[in-house]
C-alpha cells in the first residue's frame, strides 16, 4: 500500500488514493491525458502494487508502453453457476489435493469476494403459452440439477468468501447492473473504483456504469479468486467518438447491431473501447449496458462508458441507497472519473460512428457480427416466396423456413426497459388487431430481473405480451445460451421427416450454428418487438418490413409498421411504470444479510460416486500427473477459421445419439433429464465426452469418399481410419498417445468456457498451433497446462501442405512471446522446421504453463508456504 498516496475524500468520511497526484508526480500534467480506463488501472496500482514497483508499473500507464507486465488487483469475481461451479469444483479438488499431501484443505479459500449466480441451469421446457410454465421449468430445473445444486449449497458454507444468489432471481450480468456493483466500493474506510472479472465473456456488461469488467475463462477467475493479481500488458485503448442520434423506432438492439458490424470491420479484437461524444451521452444506461454487454461480439475486451449524470440517475432508478450514489458523484467528480474530466484524453487511435445512421437490423445467420437490414431481408435471400410458404401453412404444414423458436431473453435486451417496453406495446396493438402466434412456434419471455416482471405488470403489458405467448418462463439465461428445451414432439418429428429449414429468433446476443437448438439449422438475432412479429409471421422467408402479417376485424391488412409504437409512447411509459421501488423489492431480500448459518461442514467434499453432474476433477492423476513431451504428437484436428467455444465444447441439449449421451443412458440417466452439456461440466466424465462434440464441426482430416464430412468426427493415425471423435479420443488415451490441434484465424472465440480447454487437455493435447487466438480461450488453454502457438504472418496449416499424417514437435526456451520450432515430420520422411510464436505472453503465463496449469501452481506455492511457515 502506497501510504502517501491516501488522502480525505471531501464531502465523506472516507480516504481514497490519489492517482491524479501519483501520475503527476512522475510527470507534470500526465494525468490530463490519460484515458479513463488508464486512470482506474492507475488508481488500482497506487492503492495495491507493491511500493517498489509503483513508479515503473505507473511509467508504462504514461508512456504507454506495452513491453512490460503489472499487476491488476480486481475487487471481485462474479460467475454464473456452469463455470462458478466448476471453479468450485476445482478448489474442492485442490483441497483433496492439498489434504493429500498433509495440508489443511479449509485453509484453500477465495481470498477476494465471489458472487455466484445460478442463472445457467434452467431449459425452457414449457413455453410462454403455458401460465404455469415458470413453476414447471422450475421444478424440473430442481430435479435434473439436484446433485449440482447440493454441491453449490455446500459452498456456501464450506468456503469463506462466497455469496450464492439462488437460482429463479436473475441472470448474473442484469443483477451486477442492477444491484451488485456499487461503482465506487468501499473496504477498510477507503473508496476505490469497482472492478471485477467474471467467468463469461459478456461481464462487459457493467462497463456501462464506468466499472471495469472483463469476462475471463474460469481457469483465470480461480487464479483471481485465490489472491494472485491478474497480470496484463497495458491494453489498447481505443477512444470511440458516437454522434447523432437515433432515428425514430430505432431500438438499442438496432444500434448494437450495427456497432458490432462496424468495429468488427475496424479489427478491435482485443481492444478496451471508451465510448464517448455527444453521442454517448444522450444515451440511456439501458441502451449503454446493450452496447457494452455485446463487446464479445465485436471482439473487444471492454466496452467502457464514462460516469455521468445518465449514471447517478440510473443508480437511483434501480434503487441504490442516497449514500451510495453521493459517493459515486463525489468519488467520480474530485478524482477525475466524471465524463466533463475525461474531454482531453488522448487515444492512439480514435473512431467515429454516427447513430443517424443506423435503421432496423438483424444479425444472421450463424454469426452475431453479420448485421442484415430488414429493408434488405428479400434482397440478401432471407426473405423469399411467402406465397409458397403460406401454401404449404393452408396444406397442414410448417414453411420453410418456419420460426420454431422466438425468445426475449439474454441480458442483452431485457435489461433496458426501452427494449422491454416496445415489446410489450407491440404485443398490445398485435392483440388489438386480433392477430396470434403461429402454433408451431416456441415463444418465451425469460427477463433477467424480476423487476421486469413488476414493470411490465405496472405498465399493463405483461398480459399482452402472455396473450402472444410471451408469458415468462424463468428469469435466468435461457435460449441465447442453447437451454431453448424440447419442442412439440410432432414438430420436431416434422422438421426430421422433411429436412425442414427450422429457425430461431431471439434477443440475445449469440446465435452460432448448433448453439440455440439442435433442429433450429440457424438462428438470428433481433430486438425484443421484432422477437414477437416474427412469432406472428412464423417465417423468416416473412419480409418484415413490407409483407401482410394478418387482417384486423374489418379486414384491413396489418403490417409491422401499423404495430411498431412511438418513442414518445415507450419513452411515457418507462416513466411512469419504472420505479426505484420495484428494483429495492427485488434485491433487498435477495441481498439481505444472512444470518451465519451454525451448521458446520466438512472442508472436504464428499463426492457421490454415482454423479454425472459433480466428480472430483482428474488433475492430480493420470496423464496430467506426468511431464509434458511435446515430441511425437500426432493432431486430433485440423481446423479452419473462426472455431467457437461451441464447437469445442457445446452447451446445448445432449442428445441420445451422441458420445455423452450413450454415457448417461449407461448411468441410468433416462434421456427427458440429460440437460445440457453445460450443466454436466462438474462431471468430467461426462464432460470429455462433449469435447469437438458440435454435429457443425469441420475436421479437414475427417475426409469421406474424398470430401471433409461434417460432425463430431476425426481420423486416427497411422491407421487412417475416421471415427467418431470421441472414440478417437479413447483410442489415443488408451495408446498414450501426445496430440496436437492445427486451426486457423480466430480460434476459440465465443463464450469463455473452461471446458473447451479442460476437454482437450484431457484428451492428451499438448500444443494448439493456430494463425489466432481469442484472448479467453488463449489464457485457458494456458491454465490448463496447453502451450499455444501462432503461426507466423504468411504461414498456414494450407501453405504448409499439412493433412494430418505427420508427427510433430516443438523445440526452443519458452519464454515470453519466443520464437520457437514446430517440427513436422512428414510420413515420407521429410522434415520442415516452423518458426512459430510462444503466445506466453507473460513471465506469469510461462510460471502457471511450466507447472502444469493455474490449480498446479497454487498447490505447489501453497504447500510451500506452509512448510516454510
Amino acid at each position: 500500500m502506497n501510504a502517501r498516496f491516501r488522502q480525505p475524500l471531501p464531502g465523506s468520511s472516507l480516504d481514497y488514493f490519489d492517482a491524479r497526484a501519483a501520475v503527476n508526480a512522475l510527470e507534470p500534467g500526465a494525468w490530463d491525458g490519460l484515458p479513463y480506463v488508464s486512470r482506474v488501472l492507475a488508481e488500482n496500482l497506487v492503492r495495491r502494487c507493491d511500493p517498489a514497483a509503483l513508479d515503473a508499473s505507473l511509467r508504462q500507464l504514461i508512456e504507454r508502453r506495452r513491453d512490460l507486465d503489472f499487476p491488476w488487483f480486481p475487487a471481485r469475481v462474479v460467475c454464473h453457476d456452469i463455470l462458478g461451479q466448476t471453479a468450485l469444483v476445482d478448489l474442492a479438488g485442490l483441497r483433496d489435493a492439498i489434504a493429500d499431501q498433509g495440508g489443511d484443505p479449509a485453509q484453500v479459500n477465495p481470498v477476494v469476494p465471489v458472487q455466484l449466480i445460478v442463472d445457467h441451469s434452467l431449459a425452457v421446457e414449457c413455453g410462454g403459452f403455458d401460465p404455469q410454465a415458470f413453476v414447471k421449468n422450475r421444478a424440473i430445473e430442481d430435479r435434473r440439477n439436484e446433485d449440482r445444486f447440493h454441491f453449490i449449497d455446500w459452498t456456501k458454507l464450506a468456503f469463506k468468501n462466497v455469496d450464492v444468489i439462488p437460482p429463479g432471481n436473475g441472470i448474473m450480468h442484469q443483477i451486477n447492473l442492477e444491484r451488485m456493483s456499487p461503482v465506487i466500493g468501499v473496504l477498510d474506510g477507503v473508496a476505490y473504483p469497482d472492478t471485477c472479472v467474471g467467468t463469461d465473456s459478456h461481464t462487459p456488461h457493467v462497463d456501462a456504469l464506468g466499472v471495469i469488467a472483463i469476462g475471463v475463462g474460469g481457469l483465470e477467475a480461480e487464479n483471481v479468486m485465490l489472491g494472485r493479481a491478474s497480470w496484463m500488458r497495458l491494453p489498447d485503448i481505443i477512444g470511440v467518438e458516437l454522434t447523432g442520434k437515433p432515428q425514430p423506432g430505432i431500438t438499442a438492439t438496432d444500434v448494437v447491431l450495427a456497432l458490432t458490424e462496424f468495429l468488427r470491420k475496424q479489427k478491435v479484437v482485443g481492444a478496451w473501447l471508451e465510448f464517448r461524444g455527444e453521442g454517448a451521452s444522450a444515451l440511456t444506461l439501458g441502451d449503454r449496458a446493450t452496447i457494452s454487454n455485446m463487446a464479445p461480439e465485436y471482439g473487444a475486451t471492454a466496452a467502457m462508458f464514462f460516469i455521468d449524470q445518465n449514471t447517478i440517475d440510473y443508480l437511483r432508478l434501480t434503487g441504490r441507497s442516497d449514500e451510495q450514489v453521493r459517493l459515486v458523484e463525489t468519488y467520480a467528480k474530485h478524482t477525475g472519473l466524471w465524463a466533463d474530466e475525461l474531454a482531453s484524453a488522448q487515444y492512439e487511435r480514435s473512431l467515429s460512428f454516427d447513430l443517424s445512421s443506423v435503421g432496423r437490423n438483424m444479425a444472421g445467420p450463424s454469426n452475431p457480427h453479420a448485421r442484415v437490414a430488414t429493408a434488405d431481408l428479400a434482397a440478401k435471400g432471407i426473405a423469399g416466396n411467402l406465397a409458397a410458404a403460406r401454401e404449404q401453412e393452408m396444406q397442414g404444414l410448417m414453411p420453410d423456413g418456419a420460426v420454431i423458436i422466438a425468445a426475449i431473453t439474454s441480458c442483452t435486451n431485457t435489461s433496458n426497459p426501452r427494449n422491454v417496453i416496445a415489446a410489450g406495446l407491440l404485443a398490445r396493438n398485435a392483440n388489438r388487431a386480433g392477430l396470434t402466434r403461429k402454433p408451431w412456434v416456441k415463444s418465451s419471455l425469460a427477463p433477467g430481473s424480476k423487476a421486469v416482471a413488476l414493470y411490465l405488470e405496472e405498465a399493463g403489458l405483461k398480459s399482452e405480451l402472455e396473450q402472444l405467448g410471451f408469458g415468462i418462463v424463468a428469469f435466468a439465461c435461457t435460449t441465447c445460451n442453447g437451454m431453448s428445451g424440447a419442442l412439440d414432439p410432432k414438430i420436431q418429428q416434422e422438421i426430421i421427416d422433411r429436412d425442414l429449414y427450422a429457425t430461431a429468433v431471439l434477443s440475445g446476443n449469440r446465435n452460432f450454428d448448433g448453439r440455440i437448438h439442435p433442429y433450429a439449422k440457424q438462428a438470428f438475432l433481433a430486438s425484443p418487438p421484432l422477437v414477437v412479429a416474427y412469432a406472428i409471421a412464423g417465417t423468416i422467408r416473412f419480409d418484415i418490413e413490407k409483407d401482410v402479417l394478418g387482417h384486423d376485424a374489418a379486414g384491413k391488412p396489418v403490417t409491422l409498421k401499423d404495430l411498431w409504437p412511438s418513442d414518445a409512447e415507450i419513452d411515457a411509459i418507462v416513466k411512469a411504470a419504472v420505479k426505484p421501488e420495484q428494483f429495492r423489492a427485488v434485491y433487498e431480500p435477495m441481498f439481505r444479510v444472512a444470518v451465519e448459518s451454525a451448521a458446520r461442514v466438512s472442508p472436504l467434499y464428499d463426492w457421490r460416486a454415482q454423479s454425472t453432474y459433480i466428480r472430483r476433477p482428474p488433475y492430480w492423476e493420470g496423464a496430467l500427473a506426468k511431464p509434458r513431451t511435446l515430441t511425437g504428437m500426432r493432431p486430433l484436428a485440423l481446423l479452419g477459421d473462426n472455431i467457437t467455444t461451441d464447437h469445442l465444447s457445446p452447451s446445448n441439449a445432449i442428445l441420445l445419439d451422441s458420445a455423452a449421451g450413450e454415457y448417461l443412458a449407461k448411468m441410468g440417466l433416462p434421456e427427458e433429464d440429460f440437460n445440457s452439456y453445460a450443466t454436466h461440466r462438474g462431471d468430467h466424465l461426462t464432460a470429455q465426452r462433449a469435447t469437438f462434440a458440435n454435429p457443425t464441426l469441420s475436421n479437414e482430416m475427417a475426409v469421406v469418399d474424398g470430401k471433409v464430412k461434417k460432425g463430431s468426427l476425426a481420423r486416427v493415425e497411422p491407421e487412417g481410419k475416421v471415427m467418431r471423435m470421441w472414440e478417437a479420443i479413447e483410442t489415443y488415451m488408451d495408446r498414450g498417445q501426445p496430440l496436437l490441434i492445427v486451426a486457423g484465424a480466430d480460434y476459440g472465440q465465443g463464450s469463455s468456457r473452461d471446458w473447451a480447454a479442460k476437454g482437450v487437455r484431457l484428451a492428451g493435447v499438448e500444443a494448439i498451433v493456430a494463425e489466432g487466438f481469442e484472448r479467453i480461450h488463449r489464457t485457458n488453454l494456458i491454465g490448463m497446462g496447453v502451450l499455444p502457438l501462432e503461426f507466423q504472418p504468411g504461414t498456414t496449416r494450407l501453405t504448409l501442405g499439412l493433412d494430418g499424417t505427420e508427427t510433430y514437435g516443438v523445440t526452443g526456451d519458452r519464454t515470453p512471446r519466443a520464437t520457437l520450432t514446430l517440427v513436422v515430420n512428414r510420413r515420407n520422411g521429410e522434415r520442415l522446421e516452423v518458426p512459430v510464436t510462444c503466445r506466453l505472453d507473460t513471465a506469469e503465463e510461462v510460471s502457471i504453463y511450466e507447472a502444469g496449469g493455474v490449480l498446479q501452481r497454487f498447490a505447489q506455492d501453497f504447500l510451500e508456504s506452509t512448510k516454510a511457515a
